[in-house]
């Protein structure tokens, strides 16, 4: 969404200091905890959805139209919230979407049918929408208050990290407490309503890093612009999110029902530790990918994807475990490494004043990709088996992996 030209007595939505720097020190940390602890939050139903499965007879298909409805969420909120932060200020945004998660955690905690199930993963979409662009903007500014003459490696090692590794940590400790603590389909909500609700208060005490316009432009749903600096560079960033997404999404939406059924596996924790391993490989990845300078991130990222997701196949193919979890780990160093380096491209391409924006589009486009290629799993498999929907889902990936490398050239070649 462009912005109005404002008269200088009104202020423009840009980062500065309120307060000593040590509270944006200890501030920059408040929010990364709380982006964790939502991005974590929304992968708990991952390894739950074979127990899903079982009790109310949901097919592969019913299970990719829930995560369908997290997905819508993500999206709307996107497109109607997602930039709305670099006019009202960031925590005008995240404490609502914080509470949105909360009021999920509550639905799970109720009535766990099919219809509050779909109600719930389309609330906690809503949340997450309003969280990824916001929190990221709001983490950049922190840090920059906080060191102003520093490097921009903190923000961009803990803002990833924060957003995929805690993808694999919500996982994680849900798998573990399903398997082995009592009400599996209880026991994980509780515990991370304590956790968001701690979140909240928390973030409410952080010092703002946008000051309020007095003029506000007029609203519009956020669009996806490529007026950020460098067009050619932004659409190759919002096309490698696309990219790095879609294999997050079929490890958070298909893979646990795979490890239950196809593998006779149907422990929640091992299908926690697969989705675990995926993010956890692409959040340790991101950290020690740090010095490694864009287009090095970019190869690295498409290459591991490109190799990674083939084994996945074979994994499938065979039966075997190990491979479909090596695959996955690279596969996921591979995502993590290109999302970090879309994340990395757009932040600092974007002027403050639509930094929100910017962000907002390539997350936009990253849920696409989470949400697109999984639900095309899923309908295929009323017709084909999930090994056959896979090759399918390879071989696509595996062309748009080659357009993203054609898209990063042509950038790099107009500057």
């Amino acid at each position: 969404m462009s912005s109005t030209t404002l008269p200088s007595r009104q202020p423009a939505a840009t980062a500065g200091p309120v307060g000593g720097s040590s509270r944006h020190g200890r501030g920059f940390w408040v929010i990364a905890l709380a982006f964790l602890t939502a991005m974590a939050f929304c992968t708990v139903p991952s390894p739950l959805y074979p127990l899903y499965m079982a009790r109310d007879g949901f097919s592969t298909f019913m299970v990719t139209i829930v995560f369908a409805a997290y997905a819508v969420g993500v999206v709307i909120s996107l497109l109607l919230a997602g930039h709305v932060s670099d006019w009202v200020g960031r925590k005008k945004i995240l404490i609502p979407a914080l509470a949105l998660e909360l009021v999920a955690a509550a639905l799970f905690l109720g009535d766990a049918s099919l219809p509050v199930l779909l109600v719930a993963r389309l609330v906690s979409g809503l949340g997450i929408g309003m969280i990824t662009a916001t929190a990221t903007a709001y983490l950049q500014e922190l840090h920059a208050a906080h060191r102003p003459d520093a490097s921009r490696q903190r923000f961009e090692v803990v803002s990833t990290a924060a957003n995929i590794g805690g993808l694999g940590v919500g996982a994680l400790v849900a798998g573990v407490l399903a398997q082995y603590v009592h009400a599996p389909l209880r026991t994980p909500y509780l515990v991370f309503a304590v956790l968001l609700a701690v979140s909240l208060v928390a973030v409410a005490v952080t010092p703002e890093t946008v000051r309020e316009r007095l003029v506000k432009p007029a609203y519009r749903p956020q669009r996806i612009s490529t007026d950020h600096g460098d067009p050619a560079g932004y659409v190759a960033a919002t096309a490698a999110g696309f990219a790095s997404f879609a294999v997050f999404g079929l490890f958070t939406s298909v893979a646990p029902g795979f490890v239950a059924g196809t593998l006779h596996l149907p422990s929640r924790a091992l299908a926690g530790a697969v989705v675990f391993a995926v993010f956890g490989g692409a959040a340790v990845a991101q950290s020690l990918t740090t010095r490694l300078p864009a287009p090095a991130k970019v190869r690295l990222g498409l290459s591991a994807q490109a190799v990674g997701v083939p084994v996945v196949l074979v994994g499938m193919h065979t039966a075997s475990l190990t491979a479909f979890l090596l695959g996955g780990v690279v596969a996921g160093v591979g995502a993590g490494v290109l999302f970090k380096a879309a994340v990395g491209t757009v932040a600092a391409m974007a002027v403050p004043a639509r930094r929100g924006e910017a962000l907002a589009g390539l997350f936009l486009i990253a849920y696409l990709g989470m949400s697109l290629p999984a639900v095309g799993i899923g309908v295929a498999t009323r017709a084909v088996s999930t090994i056959t929907a896979m090759n399918w889902f390879t071989g696509l990936l595996l062309a748009l992996l080659a357009g993203v490398t054609a898209l990063f050239r042509r950038s790099s070649a107009n500057r």
